[in-house]
């Protein structure tokens, strides 16, 4: 890319109408919010329902175990989606890969609302759900970062932050629909819950993709991708170029996102087995969770527009640090029993989360320049989710079962992994002001 090319970008960019700017946000929050519905819904499902129709026969404790190892199979997918999808969104554009990214998302989750139980086909059962939920992976690697990358890349300088965090508003607007749907499914007799009640909403899934794809045909390709064209068609392997010239990089972007992927697997997915296992109200914990989504939703706007005024880092390492101070009292309430101690859990929890996640995806866009950043910031955000919200469920359980149901063991490590978290945010450099073509 020539120096003039490099100036005419970010005036491509400013010089786009709003109403064009809108459709491409919209389709960046509507896209997302549709995967992530999917993948949240596996999630709910995985600690509610998955064990009793799908590993029946196991223990408890087993089967919420198996039931969570399901959900860390989708999060193994991640990364890999994000290859795939990162590789072919650097060469070919940003708009194609979002298309085929959603319908392999709703096609999965379609299936497994069709797929029948352990009684009815036996080891089949659990096999497939596994197969389903490795396609559901995959899509969403792909999902978030064209939503992100298409975005950024057509915001104006001083908005960039506020407008990637569309990508990731989708994550709670998607989190309150799939909670929602599956608190209104919960309200049938537990009989019918499990039997048919818990399919509805993965059946709803179609009529979701369909609205998406409708809004995100009208959405044109990322101008600064036009800029570059020429140079992605002759690049083979935008995946090696990450690794020899940003591997720094992702180091850092993986650590970065434990803080916010690790709530997420504690908050909204281990601890609802956990607090409805103690004895608080199944429904009422489902009600707790969609609210705090809503909760959370907020604060990764705010945090979004106030990185776009004082940095990327100062906001990540305010939410890191409240996260360390509220993580025993988040595990003592979720422990009490009482579903209003994990309605309060729940909803600090996710509030801090999105804090995090608020400037997150422009922190990890302005790691890397434009002819990777699909790639790289693909492979730093479902890297992440791998290797923190994937496998934090099955962790926690463990760490639990070996400390003999307490959660002191589990507050340990988890501030551990928050300091580590804080450590990779200060090392790296500040973006907002950084030249985005470059």
């Amino acid at each position: 890319m020539t120096a003039n090319s490099a100036q005419e970008a970010p005036a491509l960019v400013d010089g786009l109408g709003r109403k064009h700017l809108r459709r491409v946000l919209a389709s960046s929050f509507l896209g997302s919010a549709i995967e992530f519905y999917d993948f949240v819904l596996y999630a709910t499902a995985a600690a509610i329902v998955f064990g009793h129709v799908f590993f029946t026969g196991l223990g408890p404790g087993l089967a919420a175990f198996a039931s969570f190892g399901t959900l860390a199979a989708g999060y193994a997918a991640r990364p890999l989606g994000g290859i795939v999808f990162g590789h072919f969104g650097d060469r070919l554009g940003r708009k194609r890969v979002l298309v085929v990214s959603m319908l392999t998302m709703g096609l999965a989750t379609t299936l497994i609302g069709l797929l029948p139980s352990s009684a009815q086909i036996g080891a089949a059962a659990p096999a497939l759900l596994i197969v389903l939920r490795v396609l559901q992976g995959f899509a969403v690697g792909g999902e978030w970062g064209g939503a992100m990358t298409i975005a950024l890349e057509h915001a104006p300088g001083g908005k960039r932050g506020f407008a990637a965090s569309f990508a990731n508003l989708g994550g709670p607007a998607g989190a309150v629909l799939a909670s929602g749907a599956v608190t209104l499914a919960s309200l049938l007799p537990d009989r019918s819950f499990l039997s048919w009640g818990w399919r509805i909403p993965f059946l709803l899934s179609l009529v979701l993709v369909a609205v998406g794809l409708w809004v995100r045909s009208s959405v044109e390709e990322s101008p600064l991708f036009r800029q570059f064209q020429a140079e992605a068609a002759e690049r083979r392997m935008p995946l090696a170029e990450v690794f020899a010239g940003h591997s720094r990089q992702v180091v850092l972007g993986l650590f970065a996102g434990l803080a916010m992927f690790g709530m997420m697997g504690i908050a909204t997915m281990w601890a609802v087995d956990f607090a409805v296992g103690h004895g608080a109200d199944r429904t009422a914990v489902l009600n707790a969770k969609t609210w705090a989504a809503v909760l959370m939703f907020g604060a990764t706007v705010g945090s979004a527009l106030l990185s776009d005024r004082v940095g990327r880092k100062p906001v990540m390492i305010a939410g890191i640090v409240a996260m360390m101070a509220f993580a025993f009292p988040m595990l003592r309430l979720v422990g009490s029993g009482s579903a209003l101690g994990y309605a309060v859990a729940v909803a600090v929890g996710q509030g801090l989360q999105g804090v995090v996640l608020g400037p997150y995806a422009a922190f990890l866009a302005e790691l890397f320049p434009t002819r990777v950043r699909f790639t790289g910031a693909s492979l730093c955000y479902q890297g992440a989710s791998t290797l923190w919200a994937g496998f934090t469920p099955a962790i926690a359980a463990s760490l639990v079962l070996t400390a003999g149901g307490g959660t002191t063991l589990l507050g340990v490590v988890w501030i551990g992994a928050l300091v580590v978290c804080l450590a990779a945010v200060l090392c790296t450099r500040e973006g907002k002001g950084r030249d985005l073509p470059e």
